[in-house]
């Protein structure tokens, strides 16, 4: 079974794409395959129109791809500061003998909570004791911490309650309006409506439309989704 088939998708710098479609879709193989974690086995990633290919996350994050799970990797007992520099601690040196910078790297949690309006004003508070929201937040913080061009986000809202998601979709759009690319990963079409600047549908295993979201509207992407859209039906039927 082919789970993606010559899928052709442009992500676009200082743009929230949303990409939808129902459960068997494509998305979540779309998505590791941006991050690093599946590999394709045709075609191309192109960064900078130049070609680039993943063997692992980790080659992704140096490339400045980020993603952002629904089941958050965050680590309760350790502070907010401490997630963000997970794993990149600052240190510097003293005979030989390493130091942490913690002061540094609360300043520098402090200034990206700051520009993200994100409402935390204790770096060293425990993420355990935050609100859902928050802990997207923190997230958002550790890619942006690693300089991240682009920012996948799998489902950042479901399991918040109303004011929580509200304070996610104004993230997101922060993330776009300081120039990074997001693709925002949602089965609600009522928030994509609200951040989206474009949104893909994908439908077993294709792209089958692209639209900005001015130019459209939930009823039309939803019969997109669901496959009762016109065009798709009979496409669907010729197939």
């Amino acid at each position: 079974m082919t789970a993606l088939t010559g899928v052709d998708l442009d992500i676009r710098a200082g743009e929230v794409l949303a990409l939808l479609g129902d459960n068997g879709a494509g998305k979540s193989t779309f998505v590791k395959i941006l991050a690093g974690a599946q590999p394709q086995t045709e075609g191309e990633i192109r960064l900078d129109d130049a070609p680039i290919a993943f063997a692992s996350p980790q080659d992704a994050a140096a490339a400045g791809i980020a993603t952002i799970f629904q089941e958050l990797a965050l680590s309760e007992n350790l502070s907010i500061a401490e997630n963000v520099f997970l794993g990149r601690e600052l240190v510097r040196r003293v005979a030989g003998i390493p130091f942490l910078q913690g002061r540094a790297m609360k300043r520098r949690v402090v200034t990206l909570l700051a520009e993200l309006d994100a409402h935390i004003s204790d770096p060293e508070a425990p993420v355990g004791s935050l609100s859902g929201g928050q802990r997207q937040a923190v997230a958002i913080c550790r890619a942006l911490n690693v300089n991240a061009r682009l920012v996948i986000m799998d489902e950042p809202t479901a399991a918040l309650a109303v004011a929580e998601t509200r304070k996610v979709l104004a993230l997101t759009r922060r993330l776009a309006e300081r120039g990074c690319a997001v693709v925002l990963v949602s089965h609600n079409i009522a928030d994509v409506f609200e951040v989206a600047d474009r949104m893909v549908v994908f439908r077993r295993g294709r792209k089958i439309a692209e639209r900005q979201r001015d130019a459209t509207n939930p009823e039309e992407i939803v019969s997109f989704i669901t496959g009762a859209h016109p065009d798709l039906r009979a496409l669907e039927t010729l197939a």
